[in-house]
């Protein structure tokens, strides 16, 4: 494996060169004590599908007009499709727009969904429950949304585009003149943990773009840092959700490929949103798990425990019995909407994907509504800038594509998300029965045409209740065969961060972390999928109240940065985080 910093080297190396391609605008400026500088006609953060959709539109529009336009995609993961997580039951809608020769090119999706249940779990039965339009599979794919992304990647190269995988985009590139978001830096390589330069330090690059297109997937830190610079922030106050998914390879008499179930119920109780999937697909293979609304309150509870002990369940237990567990990880997901979504242009930029709030919840997808953000972006932004245009060094950087926001509304990634806008709100103003009820109701009689919109008005970590409203749940040991405990999963998410580099996980206000603390006893212990967070002996009180952040362990799902006001996080050293390839 290559280390960070000579890879950095390498990649300067070849800036380098490259600028003999371009004539640098007068912006732009080469600087040997500073950071160096690259240009770009479009910059793109994030190896996600929404990311990856914009570059390949970008440079199928080129070639159709017989121009060519200089794409760069940064992925913060060592390579295309290490840090995606997904489901995944994938509709190829968006992928049949782009590609459409996807089935025969080698696509990965292979897996047709096939029989498809939804049930409603007791502590040891379940119960059919009928299965919403939005929820049907007919025509989806199951498979890995990681193995998607590395192809897509290669449909992307193959086209042009210029990819840097193991480099983290840090921040956003502002223009001191005109305000205006020109590109990002990448990370500085070879920094201490103690924060001082090492014999090994090499600064970040300025990789400057015409437009960028920010892709990082939810909660993206540099879309954070942008929305009150630039007044992004939509109506009503994002939703999250955290998803904690594990792969295994089954006994072939337990496995059915294609079969999809869905389930909501036990281990959860009614006050909590969340379901759980399990999806048969490929050799053997069964990809399981939980996804839990983080505006829960009891600030006891850990989802990863609430997956292990729903394992044990006899629908589950009959496929996974004699089974082997091969894979895990988690991510947050953006489940408000577009009741909650930031302002999809600025000067400068774009938002596509799950930053910009795409899922679509009650179809339990958001592959092809990023997709179809991604290929809206391109088109924009193509139109607006390049088409026609015979010297691109003419075209202004930081201009706002307001044609990106416009032809969202007229496409039908619009249509599908307004139809079930009011679906998550549902269960935060009805509850749990009363939100399933307005789910049908909505699916059958209104589609979507009732003349109001509910917003939601808290954040997520303003949810987390006071500990003492609340009595501890006492989670069953895992017995090493169907559960685990989280350190030994957490080797199958194959996670790694330079012991030697600042952490990417900071406390942005001490006194808020401590009064939380006081308040909640520390949830961010028992949501956090990785245990990074633990608190031990203070040796000033002998109290189990200090706090001890293990940033090694993180998997990057930034659950954290929502559910704890005081937390800030940030893209860890180049390459740094898991390694899943196949979730």
């Amino acid at each position: 494996v290559w280390e960070n910093v000579t890879v950095h080297r390498m990649l300067r190396s070849s800036l380098r060169r490259g600028l003999q391609r371009w004539r640098l605008p007068s912006t732009v400026r080469w600087c040997s004590t500073e950071r160096d500088q690259m240009p770009y006609d479009v910059v793109i953060v994030g190896g996600g599908p929404a990311g990856l959709s914009a570059a390949i539109r970008l440079k199928q529009l080129a070639a159709e007009n017989n121009e060519e336009i200089d794409v760069v995609l940064l992925e913060k993961g060592v390579e295309v499709g290490s840090h995606i997580l997904s489901g995944a039951c994938i509709e190829p809608h968006a992928l049949d727009e782009l590609l459409p020769n996807w089935k025969k090119d080698g696509c990965p999706l292979t897996q047709k969904a096939g029989a498809d249940t939804m049930r409603f779990l007791t502590q040891t039965g379940d119960y059919p429950l009928p299965i919403i339009p939005s929820m049907h599979n007919t025509g989806n794919y199951i498979g890995s949304l990681g193995e998607l992304c590395a192809w897509l990647a290669e449909q992307a190269e193959g086209l042009g585009v210029e990819i840097f995988s193991g480099f983290s985009a840090r921040e956003a590139v502002i223009d001191p003149c005109s305000g205006k978001m020109i590109g990002v830096a990448t990370n500085d390589a070879g920094i201490g943990k103690d924060g001082t330069k090492k014999s090994n330090f090499e600064p970040g690059i300025e990789l400057i773009g015409k437009q960028t297109i920010l892709a990082e997937g939810c909660r993206g830190h540099i879309t954070q840092s942008l929305i009150d610079r630039f007044n992004l922030a939509g109506p009503g106050q994002p939703s999250y959700g955290i998803g904690v998914k594990e792969i295994w390879e089954v006994d072939p008499a337990a496995h059915k490929p294609g079969t999809i179930m869905h389930t909501v119920g036990w281990p959860l109780k009614s006050d909590t949103y969340g379901g759980s999937f399990m999806y048969h697909y490929g050799e053997n293979l069964v990809a399981l798990g939980m996804v839990i609304g983080l505006d829960y309150a009891n600030p006891y509870l850990r989802p990863y425990m609430e997956l292990q002990r729903l394992k044990h369940h006899p629908l589950f237990k009959k496929t996974l019995r004699g089974g082997q567990c091969i894979s895990y990880g988690a991510r947050t997901l953006y489940e408000s909407g577009i009741t909650s979504q930031k302002k999809l242009s600025f000067p400068g930029g774009v938002l596509v994907g799950d930053c910009a709030g795409t899922l679509n919840l009650p179809k339990i997808k958001g592959t092809h509504t990023a997709m179809k953000s991604g290929m809206l972006a391109a088109e924009s932004i193509y139109g607006k800038l390049f088409k026609g245009q015979e010297d691109k060094d003419s075209i202004e950087s930081g201009i706002n594509v307001e044609e990106y926001p416009e032809a969202f509304k007229k496409s039908w990634i619009y249509d599908e998300l307004w139809k079930v806008r009011n679906y998550r709100m549902a269960f935060h103003k009805l509850g749990f029965y009363g939100g399933m009820a307005y789910c049908g109701v909505g699916e059958y009689v209104m589609k979507g045409r009732e003349p109001w919109t509910w917003l939601n008005k808290i954040e997520d970590h303003e949810t987390t209740g006071n500990v003492d409203k609340f009595k501890p749940i006492h989670y069953p040991k895992p017995d090493g065969e169907l559960s685990f405990d989280l350190l030994t999963n957490l080797a199958r998410a194959n996670t790694n961060h330079n012991a030697d580099q600042p952490a990417h996980l900071t406390v942005n206000d001490w006194a808020k972390q401590a009064s939380e603390f006081e308040r909640t006893s520390g949830p961010e212990q028992r949501f956090c999928p990785a245990g990074v967070y633990e608190y031990v002996e203070n040796p000033e009180t002998g109290a189990q109240d200090k706090l001890q952040i293990n940033a090694q362990n993180c998997v990057h799902c930034k659950a954290c940065d929502i559910k704890c006001k005081w937390v800030t996080w940030v893209t860890p050293e180049n390459g740094g985080g898991p390694k899943y390839g196949t979730m």
